[in-house]
């Protein structure tokens, strides 16, 4: 067995979505909600969509598959706004096809906001730096 090497670390390649319905559309709300485009080969009925990076960070990548979800997401989102109040966000989510799931904004401003992509896999709002 080797030493351990500081750069042999794996690195994050994808964060992958698993979505009984098409890929390409669950794609499409990240890509629209997070400002960033679908490969331009991907389209409607492929099995797969992918969202890069453009800082050179993890993709995002949407594959099918046979199985809905049943249960609480075990890793998810929390995303902070840019330019945006939290209510700003929340709101353009939902014209995006968010649900909102539960809403856990403290009086003081704190706390965030639950909501579910098209496909049920849910990520929070945090307040953004301008509320």
């Amino acid at each position: 067995m080797h030493p351990a090497h500081p750069t042999a670390h794996p690195s994050i390649h994808s964060i992958t979505f698993d979505t009984t319905g098409d890929p390409y559309y669950v794609g499409l709300f990240w890509s629209r909600l997070l400002g960033r485009p679908l490969d331009e080969d991907d389209k409607p009925g492929d099995p797969a969509a992918v969202i890069a990076d453009p800082a050179g960070g993890p993709r995002l990548l949407f594959i099918q598959v046979p199985e809905g979800k049943t249960v609480k997401n075990r890793v998810h989102f929390d995303l902070k706004p840019n330019g945006r109040t939290r209510a700003e966000e929340v709101e353009r989510a939902l014209g995006l096809g968010a649900r909102l799931v539960a809403d856990h904004t403290r009086p003081d401003g704190g706390g965030w906001v639950l909501l579910a992509d098209p496909e049920g896999n849910e990520f929070c709002v945090e307040r953004g730096e301008s509320g």
